[in-house]
């Protein structure tokens, strides 16, 4: 294994950490928490990438769903990746995907990057407030005044504060010979 794929894995792992301890953390406020995960996810996709920050999410999804307290709450199993919140859980990967699509190639261009950011989390919001609806019985209009309506300015918030600081953290990781320049 070359030094490019070693640092690739441990970057990951590292990463899938990094979830794992924030993701836990949470005030509960209905039936959907808020939660530091996607402040991570945010921040991650400036930082490390699309690729990597998706796989990170996936094996921080397969740790939660084998049981591992790594989700709102420091709950895990089927019941919470499955249950009415895990729409919002599964929503993180095409919020990756489209967060990175952008932020990746025009990282420099915070505005615009606040925008697809902004989008990428209404894709979440969709995802997360239809099976919310489903599993918990619910309007999609109560499920969106639940799980979507008390996180719009904390997410927007969260956005801001990626886009300002995930790119000087990134500059000087690079700085310091910590990661490469892709």
């Amino acid at each position: 294994m070359n030094k490019t794929n070693t640092q690739m894995i441990t970057t990951t792992a590292l990463m899938a950490a990094v979830l794992c301890v924030l993701g836990p953390l949470s005030l509960p406020i209905g039936p959907v928490p808020i939660a530091l995960a996607n402040l991570a996810l945010y921040f991650m996709v400036y930082i490390v990438g699309t690729k990597i920050s998706v796989i990170a999410c996936a094996i921080y999804l397969l740790l939660g769903l084998v049981g591992l307290p790594v989700f709102s709450g420091y709950a895990g199993g089927p019941q919470k990746l499955f249950g009415p919140t895990g729409g919002y859980l599964i929503g993180y990967i095409p919020m990756i995907l489209i967060m990175g699509f952008y932020v990746t190639k025009h990282a420099e261009k915070r505005v615009q990057c606040i925008l697809v950011m902004e989008a990428a989390t209404w894709v979440l919001y969709l995802m997360g407030t239809l099976w919310l609806a489903h599993a918990a019985g619910m309007s999609f209009y109560a499920a969106l005044g639940a799980g979507v309506l008390p996180f719009i300015l904390l997410d927007l918030a969260k956005i801001c504060a990626a886009a300002i600081f995930a790119p000087m953290i990134r500059e000087r990781l690079v700085k310091a010979n910590v990661m490469e320049v892709s």
